[in-house]
């Protein structure tokens, strides 16, 4: 953890840069380069905004909700940031880990679940459904004997079951 200090600092510099300071700056920058170079020296321009203050005002009205009109398709409706989550997946041995044993547990939960109502009707399980648990159980443990951070198993599971 000691070692990683400087690293989280750099990504923790990183993220206020460019989610708060650059944006606000951007945002900024770009409002007043357009209205003093474009809209000022425009008299058709000049007319729809004849101060500052009124192309902010027409700007905040008009271009945050088409901005977050845009943002909603980019997340719900684009394949775009389904394409950014499989490559954050596909980077990222932490959260791949945690979606593959996600999957696993809800495999092992949905055997559990029949079993355990199986048994509370008093029935016993039969061969098939006790080869099914051992298979199940012998495919876990060789998974997870095989599986390190660096040896893509992880990986290899994604690719499959997506």
């Amino acid at each position: 953890m000691k070692e990683s200090v400087p690293f989280r600092a750099w990504y923790y510099f990183r993220m206020g840069w460019s989610t708060y300071f650059a944006f606000i700056f951007a945002s900024v920058n770009t409002l007043t380069v357009t209205y003093f170079l474009a809209i000022e020296n425009y008299p058709v321009l000049q007319q729809a905004f004849p101060s500052f203050v009124h192309y902010i005002v027409v700007i905040i009205l008009v271009g945050v909700p088409l901005l977050v009109a845009i943002g909603y398709i980019h997340f719900k409706k684009s394949p775009s940031f389904r394409a950014e989550a499989s490559v954050t997946y596909e980077s990222n041995p932490w959260a791949l880990r945690d979606l593959v044993n996600s999957e696993y547990n809800l495999v092992l939960s949905f055997k559990i679940l029949q079993m355990i109502t199986k048994l509370s009707k008093q029935e016993n399980l039969d061969q098939n459904e006790l080869g099914q648990i051992h298979e199940l159980e012998k495919e876990l443990k060789e998974f997870l004997e095989s599986r390190t951070g660096g040896n893509k198993k992880d990986l290899e599971f994604f690719k499959t079951w997506k």
